[in-house]
């Protein structure tokens, strides 16, 4: 049997079982090594990394932080009486009812600790004013976590914000007044600064000005290029050095391990202090670098960092792992909030995309994370306008019923780029993990930097940051504007300039036509580049990029209406609603509907984008065009896959992930997918009374199982409950130094009362009350479609299957996603931990 069983299988699972709190501790070393154990390598989005080290914080662990004076089960857990909490003087068990690393939490056991905690509160609160006060500190602790997260999250992302805007203009040039001032800041003062010419002044000097001594001609070109591919070359280095050396884990987007987190799974080290260090530095200099990608999937990664790390200053998310994993749905909506502006479209977001479990208190606390995190946010006001974010826009034109037309059409161009965009960098990242390109992320990245810099620099539209160019295309042009999108040839009156400072529909001037040439190239530079950008090693977000190819498309197609509109206005699509001097298309609100098509053709989002693509713009009238584009991008993405970004790397990086959304259409039955097979060995089993402490030992040791059904004899394999491995061999490991009489020749007792022994037997060891008595079965001829929906909606780790209550063979969750791989002609052991 294969390392399966110590990662994934065999869980403490239960519908009925009452299970106060575990004794708790560090018992890492009792993991049993193995030539195929996985637990020192793992290949996490691409990398081979080292977690022999420990020195960072282990995030979903537990036992790492519990005290060895935890509580212990129950006399209700084995089944001898009423549920009651035992002191744990009484019989401690450090360890008891910890996970190792990469395994799955039981939701179920969880849950029932919380209960069984939460029920004693209740009681104490009754007897005294001093349990009184802890039962209400107790409950207010939850939202108390919220706003720390919410105030932390906040600031970072602010201070995120500031750093990248400047490091970004520093690439260009350095301002006299003091270097700590970016572009903008250092021409705010200034009086010199002309409207034609609103970001240049004295004060800030390009580095061919501040070199040679002279801003014009093809020297200074020259120098101001070579300055600006040393620094985005300089920039990625430092980001994939730091992350290489410091934190493997502060790579990539974040949110596929996230989701694979929320799921259940336990990955040390992944919110750990060091990765949040490391993720937030590198953070700024990847999006600073210039390279293809944002930053708003990082900060949903540094959000459940900071939350993580927060928990361990509250018990009652430091020793739960699914409370915690409640609070790390909400830093998901605040990570949003923060990336976004978008409070309501970040919990909109835990609850479509991120998160496994969104219980309604869940809702009400991320919806308090996100409005403080935003507060937060805008009290730094790191943009310097007022509002959360840089590109918030304002259309005076209401859009028209013909105007779908061309919106569903940027939806159908926003799902093929979806589905071509997953294919290609799908392929690209499988590329990357088969060939020695793997071996060599360091220069991988220096090299995409390159080429990035050396062909994004001359077009104007490339050069600039991914939010500044998505500000630039969602613009509304007005009398104010002198960008070259809005070079349109001048009225001749104002009379046909608009209310509000909007100008009518204009004829296209050579400023315009030159953008729109430059447009079009950067629209296939972004396509191209961004496909081998994201996944590298570095932190990578997807959203900016994906709605900056959106919004070139968008605003391509808004010009390209908009002046089919002024030299046909009296046709029969635009007559009667666009009269000529009036202001009937707006291009921007084309490159805002475009971006939301492109993001919900690489994510699959559908309500929590529409929501984020209005609180960011602030276009609430345009919520129908939005939606129109945004559904038809999914479908038309669907028809190609059904898996978004997240879950094809998800799939690719072989994590235990059970995809809600997936439907099992096959006929398959419990039978056909448990184990053991045929000519495959007997499954290895306890049994309640006869084996000894040694012969327990020699068959842990044999084998890498992460628990053992007990059965009533090897004979009957009736089935009496199930143990874990770690459970099994902590309380062997105490019962030795511990209880005298203990040695190997002690019989191992499961049962209620202990049997009858020879005089001269050593004391047997009792372990009844480590024993699951209800694991989850299921009989062998169990549909497998209900078998999964079982283990999606109460999260099991694995069940057993039975035929008239005798034992047949197991279940886990990594059979049942072999078996889907294998249903769907993919390879069947590509999931982690072979």
């Amino acid at each position: 049997a294969s390392y399966l069983c110590a990662t994934m299988s065999n869980f403490w699972t239960s519908l009925r079982m009452e299970n106060p709190g575990y004794c708790s501790g560090s018992f890492d070393g009792l993991h049993h090594p193995s030539d195929d154990d996985d637990d020192e390598m793992v290949d996490i989005a691409g990398a081979t990394l080292d977690f022999s080290s420990t020195d960072d914080v282990p995030p979903l662990s537990s036992g790492v932080y519990e005290e060895h004076n935890g509580t212990s089960r129950t006399a209700g857990m084995n089944g001898s009486g009423p549920s009651r909490l035992v002191d744990p003087l009484e019989d401690p068990l450090p360890g008891v009812g910890t996970y190792e690393d990469f395994n799955t939490i039981d939701w179920v056991r969880e849950k029932s600790k919380d209960r069984d905690r939460h029920r004693e509160i209740t009681n104490k609160s009754r007897q005294s004013t001093v349990a009184l006060l802890h039962s209400i500190s107790d409950a207010f602790s939850g939202w108390l976590l919220m706003l720390l997260v919410g105030l932390m999250s906040g600031a970072l992302a602010g201070g995120i914000d500031i750093s990248a805007h400047w490091m970004t203009d520093v690439k260009g040039g350095l301002c006299l007044r003091g270097f700590w001032f970016n572009h903008e800041h250092c021409c705010w003062l200034s009086n010199e600064t002309t409207f034609q010419e609103r970001d240049r002044c004295p004060q800030w000097q390009s580095w061919a000005e501040l070199i040679t001594g002279k801003s014009e001609g093809p020297f200074a070109y020259i120098v101001n290029y070579l300055m600006y591919i040393f620094w985005a070359l300089m920039f990625s280095f430092l980001a994939v050095i730091l992350v290489r050396a410091f934190a493997p884990y502060a790579c990539g987007s974040g949110i596929p391990e996230i989701k694979t987190i929320l799921s259940g799974f336990i990955i040390r080290g992944y919110l750990g202090k060091w990765t949040l260090i490391i993720k937030t530095i590198t953070l700024v200099l990847a999006v600073s670098s210039g390279l293809s990608l944002g930053k708003e999937g990082p900060l949903v990664h540094v959000a459940c960092c900071c939350a993580n790390i927060l928990c361990h200053l509250f018990t009652k998310y430091r020793k739960n792992e699914a409370k915690r994993r409640e609070v790390l749905s909400a830093a998901a909506a605040v990570g949003v909030s923060v990336a976004f502006g978008a409070p309501i479209g970040g919990v909109l977001f835990s609850l479509e995309e991120v998160s496994y479990y969104f219980p309604l208190k869940t809702l009400w606390r991320s919806f308090f994370a996100a409005l403080v995190a935003a507060f937060t946010l805008r009290s730094i006001n790191p943009f310097g306008n007022s509002r959360l974010v840089l590109f918030y826009v304002e259309f005076h034109t209401p859009w028209h019923l013909v105007e779908l037309a061309p919106f569903i059409l940027l939806g159908i161009f926003g799902g093929l780029w979806g589905a071509l965009f997953i294919k290609a960098n799908i392929a690209w990242c499988r590329l990357r993990k088969t060939t020695c390109l793997g071996h060599y992320p360091v220069i991988e990245v220096l090299v995409v930097a390159a080429l990035t810099a050396l062909l994004s620099y001359p077009n104007s539209y490339t050069r600039m940051s991914g939010s500044e160019l998505i500000s630039e295309l969602f613009n509304d042009c007005s009398l104010l504007d002198s960008s070259q999108l809005c070079g349109y040839k001048q009225p001749a009156n104002t009379s046909d300039t608009g209310v509000d400072n909007s100008l009518a529909d204009r004829p296209a001037g050579p400023g315009l036509y030159t953008a729109l040439w430059q447009l079009a190239l950067a629209l296939v530079f972004k396509m191209m580049i961004t496909v081998i950008t994201f996944g590298m090693k570095v932190p990578s977000g997807l959203f900016i990029p994906s709605m900056a190819v959106g919004a070139i498309a968008g605003r391509l197609l808004g010009v390209g209406m908009e002046q089919l509109a002024y030299y046909n206005h009296d046709s029969v699509i635009f007559k009667g609603w666009c009269s000529q001097g009036a202001d009937c298309i707006t291009p921007g609100l084309y490159a805002m509907v475009g971006a939301a098509a492109c993001l919900g053709g690489v994510t699959r989002m559908t309500v929590s984008l529409v929501v984020i693509m209005f609180e960011l713009t602030g276009g609430l009238e345009y919520i129908v065009p939005l939606m129109a584009a945004t559904m038809t991008s999914k479908w038309v993405a669907d028809a190609f896959g059904r898996e978004g970004i997240y879950e094809a790397h998800i799939r690719l990086n072989g994590y235990p992930f059970l995809e809600p959304k997936e439907e099992f259409e096959h006929s398959s039955l419990a039978v056909d997918v448990m184990r053991p097979r045929r000519m495959d060995p007997t499954l290895a089993v306890l049994t309640q009374e006869g084996m000894t402490v040694g012969e327990v030992e020699s068959l842990v040791e044999s084998t890498h199982f992460s628990g053992f059904p007990v059965v009533v004899s090897s004979e009957s394999q009736r089935l009496v409950g199930f143990v874990l491995r770690r459970d099994l061999l902590i309380s062997i490991d105490n019962a030795r130094k511990r209880q005298d009489g203990i040695v190997s020749a002690s019989q191992v007792v499961f049962t209620e009362h202990t049997p009858p022994l020879p005089p001269d037997a050593p004391p047997p060891l009792r372990l009844r009350c480590i024993m699951d008595l209800s694991p989850f079965t299921v009989t062998d001829h169990t549909p497998m479609d209900i078998t999964v929906d079982i283990f999606r909606k109460l999260g099991l780790r694995q069940c057993l299957v039975t035929h008239n209550g005798r034992l047949l063979g197991i279940i886990t969750k990594k059979d049942i996603l072999k078996h889907m791989a294998q249903m769907a002609n993919r390879d069947p052991d590509s999931i982690l931990f072979n």
